[in-house]
């Protein structure tokens, strides 16, 4: 039998980021910078499809239309002067839910601190999974805590035409410009790639493609390894494949928000989760206790499969026979 590609020792915990590691929407501190209107913006994103259909476009992504109005402010100067290092000034300005980021740590170390798990070297990766703007999770507190972020990246500087051919710097030389371009876009249907690049291990080996086939057994962290994190039914497509690949689900609502609890406790009728709490992550709160278990019993279980498979490999020892 052929050596497996990884050791499959990681549990992943992976986190939607706006309303359920903070309260609101991310670009709150932007806003508030340029002086604009937060709720105002809001409500031409939402218009924008219908506006674009009145144009003549069909085939219109809601999920990440408020992009291209974000680059709209850039460019008429309402945002001026945004680059990518002022959203990662802004990230540092975000505020969250309480016992965060220090939670983070304390659910790896739930499972580094056993001596059971430690002895087969399984570990906790946490990564966010975010339709949101990438730089500023990056810039916020919570980014030493995290081993990977998937989130919407923005072009500064694009290549011209015939770059190729062209003396000069080159865009990454070039001194900073405002956002002009989106680089990589995340809705919330192609949050279900970034699950496929952590599973195969797309994200820690490059040259591992994401569309390759690839056997279970050689995949980085299996389905049934993750625990995924978030607040209502946008994050439905990514629920559904952990959900049907033994994986683990968790909603989160505001605290005494009648609005939120009922989101999520449909989402779990639906059967779209396996339970739910307050986006309270303190000790002893009951969302932090139903994570902190949900990786024990995966630890658990990953110790069990070790073992057993330990016991199949290796052959019993020669003794002497009694006359």
């Amino acid at each position: 039998m052929g050596q497996s590609l990884f050791m499959q020792n990681i549990i992943a915990c992976i986190w939607d980021f706006d309303k359920t590691l903070i309260p609101g929407y991310m670009q709150a501190p932007l806003f508030a910078h340029y002086n604009v209107d937060e709720k105002q913006f809001w409500a031409e994103v939402a218009r924008l499809p219908q506006t674009y259909r009145e144009s003549g476009l069909d085939m219109i992504s809601s999920d990440t239309v408020y992009l291209n109005h974000l680059l709209t402010y850039v460019a008429s100067g309402i945002f001026g002067g945004l680059n990518n290092r002022l959203l990662r000034e802004l990230g540092a300005k975000l505020e969250f839910y309480p016992g965060l980021p220090g939670f983070f740590e304390k659910l790896r170390s739930t499972i580094h601190e056993q001596s059971q798990f430690a002895r087969h070297d399984i570990r906790v990766e946490h990564y966010i999974i975010s339709t949101g703007l990438r730089q500023m999770i990056l810039g916020s507190r919570i980014a030493p805590f995290i081993d990977g972020v998937w989130g919407c990246e923005f072009v500064e500087t694009p290549p011209s035409p015939d770059y190729l051919r062209m003396d000069g710097p080159s865009p990454a030389e070039t001194p900073e410009r405002p956002i002009s371009q989106m680089a990589y876009v995340l809705d919330n249907t192609t949050k279900t790639r970034a699950i496929f690049e952590i599973n195969k291990g797309s994200n820690k080996v490059p040259g591992i493609d994401v569309n390759a086939t690839m056997p279970e057994a050689d995949r980085r962290i299996p389905i049934r390894h993750m625990i995924y994190v978030a607040d209502g039914p946008s994050d439905v497509p990514v629920f559904s494949v952990l959900n049907r690949f033994g994986g683990r689900t968790f909603a989160v609502y505001r605290a005494g928000s009648d609005e939120e609890f009922s989101q999520v406790n449909q989402l779990q009728k639906q059967g779209r989760v396996q339970s739910f709490g307050e986006a309270n992550y303190q000790e002893g709160s009951q969302t932090s206790m139903w994570l902190k278990n949900a990786v024990t019993e995966i630890a658990e279980q990953m110790v069990r499969h070790r073992e057993a498979t330990l016991g199949e490999r290796v052959g019993k020892p020669p003794t002497h026979l009694n006359s």
